[in-house]
Order: structure tokens, then sequence, then C-alpha cells
């Protein structure tokens, strides 16, 4: 379980890693004016996100099942911190679909939002949510 368990962790370190850079990458597509930065930009997110982000994504999530299956046939579900983490883990994924709903709008020239926008979804949605998941899987406080 210790293999799993490391693989879980390496993996999500690379999904929250992208989810932290992507909007840093839409702030300078807000800015972008050039035709060739823009294009860059949409080849930059495209292959973060779906080369990346995504299966990221699905493996830590698939680790984590694996790792819930193990744990739970032998202690029982009945941890509060677990079912907390969880629901925190179900915001970073919605947050994840959020920003790829927001690079389909770059990939079709739809983006309504300013860079002012962006730096806020940089770090605000996402901070406290990985706070929190640290936190209730180390301290496990109820």
């Amino acid at each position: 379980m210790l293999w799993i368990k490391s693989f879980h962790i390496i993996f999500m370190t690379s999904w929250l890693a992208g989810l932290f850079y992507l909007p840093r990458l839409f702030v300078y597509h807000a800015m972008a004016e050039d035709k060739i930065s823009i294009e860059r930009f949409k080849v930059m997110e495209r292959k973060l996100y779906y080369g990346i982000m995504t299966p990221a994504m699905v493996l830590t999530v698939a680790l984590g099942v694996w790792l819930w299956l193990g744990w739970w046939s032998g202690e029982g579900f009945h941890a509060g911190w677990l079912h907390a983490k969880m629901a925190l883990v179900a915001v970073v994924i919605g947050q994840h679909f959020y920003l790829g709903k927001l690079m389909n709008d770059f990939k079709h020239d739809r983006n309504t939002h300013s860079h002012v926008f962006y730096r806020w979804l940089n770090e605000i949605p996402l901070l406290p949510a990985l706070i929190g998941i640290v936190l209730l899987v180390v301290l496990k406080p109820f």
C-alpha cells in the first residue's frame, strides 16, 4: 500500500501544480494582443490540461479509490475526516473542470474575463482546499 500511497501523492502534486499554473497562463493569455502569442497560449493550455493535468487527476483519483478500498476493508468507513477530505477533493475536481471550460472559451476566442479575474482565480479557490486536504489527512481531527 505504501507504493500506491506514494504514487497517489506524486500524481496529486502534478495535478495541483497544473491547477495552479493554468490560471497563470490565462492571466498572460488575457493580456496578449498579438495573434502569435494568443495561439501559443492556446497550445500551452491544451497541452497542460490534456497532457498533464487530466491524466494526473485520473491517476490521483484512481489511486485514492484504491487506497480507500484498502483502508475501508481494514478500518471501516466511519472517519469524519475522510468524508470532509472527499468533499474537498470534489471541490478540486470541480475547479479542474471549470478551468477546462475557461480554456475552451479561450480556444474559441470567447473569453470574457480580465487578467485580474484570472489572478484571483489562480490561488483563491484552490489554496484553502489544498490546505484543508493536507491538514485532514495528516491530523485526522475527527
